[in-house]
């Protein structure tokens, strides 16, 4: 039996979740949480101090620990709003994957709060209608409509229990005012969506991780409600946060020391969505974003992968030529399986599979410049399933593959492997180049190589070049383009 982990590096707290796979279930074998407050640690410019670094690199430490000898297939780590905002979060993560063994993902809103949902479903008993999930976070807050499995509706709002604290209850001062202004912000931020999810009309409310769990938690053992969250319990906690005019003094049955500081800013949030949109009852579910994290890992490993399940959805949506781009990704992989031995990851043989099937996601746009308009749509896309390193390298190799070879941009790229990526993206302008024709006609036997220096070889049967020219014109261009930017390519004819 296989072991499989999930980690959350959230704007409040780290979560790791342990779980092994038996008979298509899941049956979780170790949990592990410190409360970090990353968002807590980024000063006015947007940085992490160092300070805040340092609790989460000696909690990292010991989550790795626990990793040891997990594959790096069975293992995703993801980090959500504070990593999306430090500026130099690119540094702390090198850190912090040295603290754990594998990489990490930084992932958009609208993949979080797909995660979320992912989680929380699978812990949601009977059909009780429509259902509207509600994840308050350290940093952000995301909402999810969904009839069952399916979700209709997928935002990521900028407020949380920490960064709410923060900006209305400096230093723990709570009064009248101060909560009146953080619920109307929140609000606010909820404005331009509330028409949107008033008309998808939810019937089931759901609230998940730390924060609704926590007002759950003292809504109930003050009897302020036997189950869930109600309006009424909630006006009756705003209540007594106020009185308590600190959060050192909010001494509230059920509530712990670690929460208090950052409870008054989840409590705004929440009671704005409850005033937003005139929610009478709320019901809390277990399953939360590292949940979700975990169920999509597996479905890679053993089931579906989302991610080629949104390339596919992609090309379909964007009329993209479907048979075109199953002759570049197999040429490419075909490439690519030559020279795996460099170094080079399944992983990232996958990338590079989708990378060739959206070579030309660019010419929804126009022809001319196609290249630019695809690297622009991948970056800025909500893609479900990728993160955004993934989606940054993805929108490199569309850039890149014609015409001038930037090696700027693949040496400036968030990505970490920078090396894999510029050799990935030669392989991708040969195969876009061989199948220029965009007609079926198999290759002759190719042969490519690379020396120590990364230079490449390509070996290609004398006579077929003779019989395909503008092939052989295409590859002396291709020789010319990449000695400009400092690479080598040499065509040795057989």
């Amino acid at each position: 039996m296989e072991q499989f982990a999930a980690i959350d590096l959230g704007s409040n707290s780290f979560h790791m979740v342990v779980a092994r796979e038996e008979k298509h279930a899941l049956t979780i074998i170790d949990r592990e949480r410190d409360m970090v407050r990353l968002a807590g640690g980024l000063d006015a410019s947007n940085l992490l101090t160092a300070e805040a670094s340092e609790r989460a690199l000696d909690c990292l430490a010991r989550f790795g620990q626990r990793l040891r000898g997990l594959k790096s297939d069975n293992v995703r780590i993801v980090g959500t709003n504070a990593l999306r905002k430090a500026k130099n979060s690119k540094q702390f993560i090198r850190e912090a994957e040295r603290a754990l063994g594998f990489s990490i993902e930084i992932i958009s809103g609208y993949e979080e709060a797909r995660l979320v949902y992912l989680g929380a479903a699978q812990t949601l008993q009977g059909d009780r209608g429509r259902r509207l999930v509600v994840d308050i976070g350290g940093g952000s807050t995301e909402l999810i409509v969904a009839d069952k499995s399916d979700p209709v509706f997928l935002e990521s709002l900028y407020m949380g229990c920490v960064s709410s604290s923060e900006k209305f209850f400096p230093n723990g001062e709570i009064n009248h005012l101060r909560m009146r202004r953080a619920i109307l912000s929140a609000r606010l931020e909820l404005e331009p969506r509330i028409a949107r999810l008033r008309a998808l009309d939810a019937k089931d409310i759901i609230g998940t991780s730390g924060t609704a769990r926590a007002i759950d938690n003292v809504i109930h053992e003050n009897g302020w409600s036997e189950t869930g969250i109600t309006r009424k319990g909630l006006k009756k906690l705003v209540t007594k946060i106020v009185k308590a005019g600190h959060s050192d003094n909010i001494k509230i049955s059920g509530l712990s020391d670690e929460r208090r500081p950052v409870f008054a800013g989840g409590v705004a949030v929440l009671m704005a969505i409850f005033k937003a949109l005139d929610l009478k009852f709320m019901r809390i579910s277990d399953g939360s974003l590292r949940e979700g994290v975990l169920h999509d890992l597996i479905g890679r490993v053993l089931y579906e992968d989302r991610r080629a399940a949104t390339v596919l959805e992609l090309m379909k949506r964007h009329h993209i030529d479907l048979d075109h781009g199953k002759r570049v990704r197999r040429t490419t992989l075909m490439l690519f399986d030559q020279v795996k031995q460099q170094g080079l990851l399944q992983r990232e043989r996958r990338l590079l599979g989708w990378a060739a099937q959206l070579h030309e996601i660019g010419l929804m746009i126009a022809h001319s410049q196609h290249h630019r308009h695809g690297a622009y749509v991948l970056q800025n896309m909500d893609l479900a399933g990728f993160s955004r390193q993934e989606q940054g390298a993805l929108s490199i190799m569309v850039r890149l593959h014609r015409r001038r070879f930037h090696a700027e941009l693949i040496e400036d790229n968030v990505y970490v492997r920078s090396e894999a990526l510029g050799l990935m993206t030669r392989l991708l302008r040969l195969a876009v180049l061989f199948k220029r024709g965009r007609t079926p006609i198999e290759l002759p036997p190719i042969q490519v190589k690379l020396d120590a220096a990364q230079g490449m070889t390509l070996k290609i049967p004398r006579l077929w070049l003779e019989h395909h020219p503008l092939t052989a014109a295409d590859l002396e261009q291709e020789v010319d383009l990449l000695r400009v930017a400092g690479l080598e390519l040499t065509i040795t004819k057989t």
